[in-house]
């Protein structure tokens, strides 16, 4: 317990260091060659150290870190339960697979944010115009690397009830308009540790599982795909809580 409030001291110091980091760094380096694989690289440890501090730890197993290693031509759609879902996503990412996230416009606009988030290569998301939004995200993954993968919340926001509510199409979408398969990332226990409203989170564990890619079916309608996925990831995230997502 005293090592946890001490952990919790130095964060209020260490905390808004990495966040400058974060923010700042691309702004000055963000157009050197080879900048955004070292850049997410460098994140990925930073989110490692605040969840260190946090006492928050993640379990995957062995076989998905390998899977995401290996992984290529992708649309990673993850479940969105609290705001600690960014971090354990990148604590997780293996160095060998590169990442980007897709940020609302709100974000990626700000003054003190703006150019940090343009060098890092973040994906800009008008939710206010959604076909404006899904024409640049698409023309943006379409120019990525195979390598490469952007990271979209398949639910648009953070969850309020049990199971998982209802996918926005925009994965699946965009995977069929550049020949990417969804490779689902499910995260569970995340909003147990940080509801809605909590400043701070529990010491606690979160759990990630990784499934196999999605191939949208041609034969298929969007509804139809996005089912399809919605239906793989309820039953890896139902299992694991006991809740039932309803269709």
């Amino acid at each position: 317990m005293f090592l946890r409030l001490l952990k919790r001291i130095a964060l209020v110091f260490v905390g808004p260091l990495i966040f400058l980091f974060v923010a700042f760094v691309p702004a000055i380096c963000g157009k050197r060659r080879g900048f955004r694989g070292w850049f997410w690289r460098t994140v990925s440890r930073g989110c490692s150290w605040l969840l260190w501090f946090l006492d928050v730890k993640v379990e995957i197993s062995e076989a998905a870190i390998r899977t995401l290693a290996e992984d290529e031509n992708s649309i990673i759609a993850v479940n969105h339960r609290s705001h600690l879902d960014g971090f354990c996503m990148l604590h997780v990412i293996p160095d060998e697979k590169w990442v980007t996230f897709g940020a609302k416009k709100e974000l990626c606009r700000a003054a003190l944010l703006k150019r940090g988030f343009q060098g890092a290569g973040l994906l800009e998301i008008d939710r206010e115009n959604g076909r404006h939004a899904l024409e640049s995200l698409t023309e943006a993954v379409a120019d990525m690397p195979r390598r490469r993968s952007p990271i979209l919340f398949v639910e648009g926001t953070r969850a309020r009830t049990p199971g998982l509510p209802a996918f926005k199409p925009g994965a699946v979408l965009i995977a069929q308009a550049t020949d990417r398969a969804v490779r689902p990332f499910v995260i569970i226990g995340s909003d147990k540790l940080l509801p809605r409203g909590a400043f701070l989170p529990k010491a606690g564990t979160i759990t990630i599982d990784i499934l196999d890619q999605i191939e949208p079916d041609p034969n298929l309608g969007t509804d139809e795909n996005v089912a399809v996925l919605r239906h793989a990831m309820a039953d890896s995230y139902d299992a694991a809580t006991g809740e039932k997502t309803t269709f």
